[in-house]
């Protein structure tokens, strides 16, 4: 059976820490595991601020509020959970047991770089204590690969690991992506690291790419439209947008309104690139932590300084028609 996604993600708090992963104060650096990820453009990569407005736009935005808007008691909340390491040819990798949360042929049983000193998704180190989703994300420039693990839990010898898929950061994809009806590390069979923002490009005060966005799937309708390659278990109605469906901030918002100069620079990017719904869940926008990064959080963007953008605020991009799930998964070579 398919996952069915409905994590409740706690937004890791915001500001600087020491790296005390694995080993405290002491732990050896983590190579940088920043962007650009992938040699050629792909979809994050689109800029739409004139793209066309979905005919049926209108209609799902209705939709969404009838059902709450965004997850979180309708709040634009942002997840700071997230962080991508970095790896090269001499960091050392390690093989993983399956667990129920892998799938196949969807993903990847292949070795996977895991650096000293890091860290999944949500906790200080690589042991999946809270039960939570448990990314790990590990990026190899050297090697032109992009790890994106979901539920990943690295305890002493044990490596237990749900869906892994493995990007090459150096070849074009198509329209199917990993392959046709197949999930990745996310339910719609994105690449999660391109799609993630950071504190460095934040201060920088520039956001060149989509970013990933989540939603309840009871407000989701069954079936997906491109670019995502696959959907889950959704109980939205008929008006309801689909798996991967492509939002964009409304033109005409005022966001000199912004509480922060960090959430304008967000409210910026989702203009000009919007965002890409990629996963169920409750913490509507993903960005990295600063764990690695040079920039911190602080003083720069709060959690809850995009709160007053309500889903009114934005228009669906128009996708083409939305894709029956069928789940089953054809993988490209």
């Amino acid at each position: 059976m398919r996952r069915i996604l409905v994590a409740v993600v706690l937004a890791a708090a915001c500001g600087g820490s020491k790296n005390t992963i694995n080993g405290g104060n002491d732990a050896p650096p983590v190579p940088d595991g920043a962007g650009p990820f992938f040699q050629e453009p792909m979809f994050f990569n689109r800029v739409v601020s004139d793209a066309a407005k979905s005919p049926q736009s209108d209609a799902m935005i209705a939709a969404l509020r009838a059902l709450g808007g965004w997850g979180n008691g309708d709040r634009m909340h942002v997840d700071f959970s997230f962080d991508v390491l970095g790896a090269d040819s001499s960091t050392p990798t390690r093989t993983f047991t399956t667990t129920d949360d892998f799938y196949d042929p969807d993903c990847d049983h292949v070795p996977v770089p895991v650096p000293a000193g890091g860290n999944v998704e949500g906790e200080s180190g690589y042991a999946c204590d809270g039960n939570g989703d448990c990314h790990l994300i590990v990026h190899d420039r050297s090697a032109g690969k992009l790890y994106e693990m979901w539920r990943a839990d690295i305890s002493g010898s044990a490596f237990n690991g749900g869906c892994l898929a493995v990007w090459d950061t150096q070849a074009t994809y198509g329209d199917t992506l990993r392959g046709e009806q197949c999930t990745s590390a996310d339910a719609a069979g994105f690449p999660i690291a391109p799609l993630l923002f950071t504190a460095d490009e934040v201060a920088a005060g520039e956001i060149n790419h989509a970013i990933r966005f989540i939603l309840p799937n009871n407000r989701i309708r069954r079936g997906y439209v491109r670019p995502a390659t696959h959907g889950t278990a959704t109980t939205g109605g008929p008006d309801s947008p689909a798996y991967g469906f492509h939002m964009r901030l409304r033109a005409d918002y005022p966001v000199d309104s912004l509480p922060s100069e960090g959430a304008k620079v967000v409210a910026r990017a989702l203009q000009k690139y919007g965002m890409y719904h990629a996963d169920g869940g409750n913490i509507a926008l993903t960005a990295q932590s600063d764990r690695y990064t040079t920039a911190k959080w602080d003083g720069l963007l709060e959690p809850q300084d995009l709160y007053a953008l309500k889903v009114e605020d934005f228009d669906v991009i128009e996708q083409g028609t939305m894709i029956t799930l069928t789940l089953d998964c054809a993988r490209n070579n």
